[in-house]
């Protein structure tokens, strides 16, 4: 069983390049956390934010260098998503999603990744990988219809990702894909009214008899099974195994919401005493020293749960060895508990800092409900992921999800 945090041949530029991603990312802080409350209250992520994530080249972390991309890998995606999500839950889950959208595309054929970057190298992509349309076969390629939801990032995309079935190819791998089509061709319903991730703007795509033409296809089953699309095999960031990137990209903002919880409790107990108690400063109060420990290993644990996914998957990759059915269900598990361990870390400082934790000036209040539900996404459900790693310690495969 692998414990490292890291891939050990990580070379001194690599984590140098690293280092000063997520300083960028750091740079960028006080903008994100003087716009979250816009964000939060407007619904969206001002276009100031999308902007200087992208001046600062942190939207092109997943996009092949052939067309100017950073290339990098998902250890930094992650060290990034966390950076940011310190200051701002939704700026987080649309920097980590845009970015494993740009991945996705790095799956398909040449010619699929030339009709999204050739002339525009700076087009971000969106995206729903869950099968919501279906694919009807014309010659050519196929007529497209559906809607897809949640869409993060759509308000600030050029391209959209869209999971689709098609009847015609029922019983054979190409039963269930994904297919490439401009946002131009889609329109945008505005659907996401929630209490958590608000400003991700997570709304539905429609599209009606849409032309995609064959190559922008990809099979989803060949996709979990390490098959793509992609002519360019010596790229490893795009060996990577599908199902445990598409849960791991999602615990970045996670591991920043749990961080900025325990900051903030550490920086205020010292000025704020215990109500109804002796004690003039929470920091000297047991109870308090205990939550803040607790937290804080909370916020660890789960860092250490997702950094080791993404050693695991980024050494795979490197490697050119496509991880076991057993490998990659101990990655979602690890994906799944790393979401947990944040949530609770926030549910602890909340807890800590009593009601006040819910007024509405208080940014703690914003962290609790962007984790509360960006934590629950399906593909990090933890007592799925649990109920597959633990069927599959067993020698039990393939019965619970094929999302694997």
């Amino acid at each position: 069983m692998s414990i490292s945090m890291d891939v050990p041949h990580r070379t001194d530029a690599e984590r140098a390049l690293r280092a000063d991603l997520v300083e960028r990312a750091a740079a960028l802080r006080p903008l994100f956390a003087d716009n979250a409350e816009l964000t939060d209250r407007e619904r969206g992520v001002p276009e100031k934010n999308i902007d200087a994530l992208a001046e600062a080249g942190l939207l092109t972390l997943m996009q092949p260098a052939r067309y100017g991309g950073l290339e990098s890998d998902f250890r930094t995606l992650l060290e990034v998503g966390r950076e940011v999500g310190r200051a701002c839950g939704s700026t987080a889950w649309l920097t980590s999603l845009l970015n494993a959208n740009a991945w996705f595309v790095g799956l398909f054929p040449a010619q699929a990744q030339d009709d999204v970057w050739a002339l525009t190298p700076g087009a971000r992509v969106a995206g729903v990988v869950t099968p919501s349309g279906t694919a009807r076969v014309v010659e050519g390629g196929f007529r497209v219809s559906g809607r897809w939801a949640p869409a993060s990032g759509c308000a600030h995309a050029e391209w959209a990702v869209l999971g689709v079935t098609r009847p015609d190819a029922e019983g054979t791998p190409d039963a269930v894909g994904i297919v490439l089509a401009p946002m131009s061709e889609l329109t945008v319903e505005d659907t996401w009214f929630v209490t958590g991730m608000r400003g991700t703007a997570s709304n539905t795509l429609v599209g009606e008899d849409l032309f995609v033409p064959a190559h922008r296809f990809h099979s989803i089953p060949d996709a979990v099974e390490g098959r793509y699309a992609t002519p360019f095999s010596d790229e490893a960031l795009y060996r990577a195994p599908f199902v445990p990137v598409t849960a791991l990209v999602l615990t970045g903002p996670q591991l920043g919401l749990a961080a900025a919880a325990v900051d903030l409790l550490v920086e205020r107990a010292p000025r704020r005493g215990l109500t109804l108690t002796g004690y003039t400063s929470q920091a000297e109060a047991p109870t308090v020293q205990l939550a803040a420990a607790n937290a804080a290993s909370h916020a660890d644990t789960a860092q250490l749960h997702a950094y080791r996914a993404a050693a695991d998957i980024d050494e795979a990759a490197r490697a050119g060895v496509f991880p076991d059915y057993d490998a990659r269900a101990r990655m979602r598990m690890d994906a799944g508990t790393a979401a947990v361990h944040a949530r609770e870390a926030v549910r602890i400082v909340c807890s800590a800092q009593g009601a006040s934790s819910f007024g509405e000036s208080n940014p703690l209040q914003r962290f609790w409900r962007d984790i509360e539900a960006g934590s629950r996404h399906a593909v990090l459900n933890p007592e799925v992921a649990a109920e597959i790693y633990g069927k599959s310690l067993f020698g039990i495969r393939g019965t619970v999800s094929a999302m694997v």
